[in-house]
């Protein structure tokens, strides 16, 4: 596969909730394999982008293409892991049947688990350090125990893409060790990673690229040249602050 057709392209993509845009005419191209933060504030299609990809949300105008082919010709090629406030936590399912989720884009028509999808469970609820909650009930856990279930999901899945949308909002230091972790060793495995979250400085340290949307593309790329005063101020309006030249997000103004 070549460098033209191996990456995640949006063309001219916008969505619309009734009438109200929510992606305006949004392009940008991903090289397989990288990790990108999008930044925006609350309400600037973040969430909207990542369910574009799992189609979650009809498109109004517009593509997404991933290798070089549409979306919808893909089977399970992109794992999503929503924000907590998302989740229905009192849905009685077990960890074990959550994490069982991310496998049945791979079974039959039967939707029976295969040997295969089992070992990839188990490898994935160990990796998350979960193999001894398996059988609990998701409700039960704590917040951080609850986002390593879904990103065990997303790893069951074994995706070429992994959304992960604003997953260091309400998590213990461990869970975010760990998801800082896992970002490493999907490096290594070629995943391409979009991560959504509101801070600039862990967005410009850990993340190669920026993709700084307001609903439509702001900038994209390394983000010295993102984070510029202009970008930001445009971006965040009354929610940033310049401290010692660096930006600070008003954490009253986000969710």
């Amino acid at each position: 596969m070549d460098s033209s057709s191996s990456r995640l392209e949006f063309d001219h993509v916008s969505v619309r909730y009734d009438n109200d845009p929510a992606l305006d005419d949004v392009s940008f191209q991903i090289a397989h394999g990288a990790q990108v933060a999008v930044v925006g504030p609350n309400g600037a299609g973040k969430s909207t982008l990542f369910k574009a990809l799992v189609g979650l949300v009809a498109l109004r105008s517009g593509e997404i293409r991933v290798h070089g082919l549409p979306l919808r010709a893909h089977k399970d090629c992109v794992a999503y892991v929503p924000q907590r406030s998302a989740v229905d936590w009192s849905f009685p399912v077990t960890v074990y049947d959550v994490v069982m989720m991310g496998r049945y884009g791979r079974q039959g028509w039967l939707g029976r688990a295969s040997a295969a999808d089992r070992a990839a469970v188990s490898a994935a609820l160990e990796q998350m350090g979960l193999s001894a909650m398996r059988r609990r009930a998701l409700g039960d856990l704590s917040g951080g125990q609850q986002q390593r279930v879904f990103l065990a999901r997303a790893l069951a899945q074994q995706p070429h893409i992994l959304l992960m949308d604003e997953p260091f909002n309400g998590v213990d230091a461990a869970t975010q060790e760990t998801t800082l972790s896992l970002l490493d060793e999907l490096k290594r495995r070629d995943v391409t990673v979009l991560v959504s979250t509101h801070d600039l400085n862990m967005a410009a340290q850990r993340f190669e690229s920026v993709l700084l949307i307001n609903r439509r593309l702001v900038a994209y790329g390394p983000a010295a040249q993102v984070f510029t005063a202009e970008n930001i101020r445009q971006v965040f309006s009354g929610q940033v602050l310049f401290v010692d030249g660096a930006a600070v997000i008003d954490e009253c103004c986000h969710e």
